[in-house]
């Protein structure tokens, strides 16, 4: 026997299947408006299933607000994984590329994880902020060959990851803006706050990928 909430039917799941559906409601949710404006037991109501199952699987509404940072932040370091055998401005490009396709492709838990952002909950912050520093980290360590970073080069890679966030989002309400040229935006951001970067604090990688792309404006027509 099934029934019917919101269109959606409910039907028998596995607890990995059920987990799976609830945390796509509730990325929709939390895409659609700001995090302390969510109810969690509304995504109770939209799987058709009692709020006590809910709450069996996730107790708090941050809870479940962190396993979908978790998620997405798992999804996004997987499918925009660079590749050190590439010339590190195509690292780059190819980088950005694969981040607009996984917001593309997951775009209710990318907008979900922007709006936690502006979130006055500071454990919530705090889970972003981890996501963040997951991201701002793999960058790093690709640039600085494994050495450690000075301050103002990690200050620079979080604020570019701000605006790659921020550009992503952008484009995705904005269909209209052309792909290429917003992934260029950003790859051009990044080139320009290498240079912007005092020699000392400059590390190896970027004077590579500045000369590559130097090449890439001494070849355009």
């Amino acid at each position: 026997m099934s029934s019917s909430v919101d269109g959606m039917a409910r039907t028998r799941l596995s607890p990995d299947e059920r987990r799976t559906q609830l945390l796509a409601l509730g990325a929709r949710l939390f895409s659609a408006m700001p995090y302390d404006d969510v109810h969690i037991e509304r995504v109770a109501e939209l799987a058709g299933v009692s709020r006590g199952l809910l709450y069996h699987y996730f107790p708090t509404k941050r809870a479940f607000f962190a396993e979908l940072v978790r998620q997405g932040s798992e999804a996004m370091l997987a499918e925009t994984a660079p590749d050190p055998d590439r010339p590190v401005l195509d690292q780059l490009r190819g980088g950005v590329e694969a981040y607009l396709t996984h917001c593309a492709n997951h775009r209710h838990f990318s907008r979900a994880v922007q709006r936690g952002a502006a979130s006055a909950d500071p454990e919530v912050q705090a889970l972003i902020a981890d996501a963040t520093g997951r991201h701002e980290e793999r960058i790093l360590a690709t640039l600085c060959d494994g050495e450690p970073a000075p301050e103002l080069l990690r200050l620079a890679v979080r604020a570019w990851i701000v605006l790659l966030r921020t550009a992503c989002q952008e484009w995705l309400d904005q269909p209209e803006l052309p792909r290429d040229q917003v992934r260029d935006v950003c790859v051009d951001a990044f080139v320009g706050m290498m240079l912007g970067l005092p020699h000392g604090v400059r590390p190896r990688l970027a004077d590579e990928l500045l000369a590559g792309a130097a090449d890439v404006i001494r070849s355009e027509p």
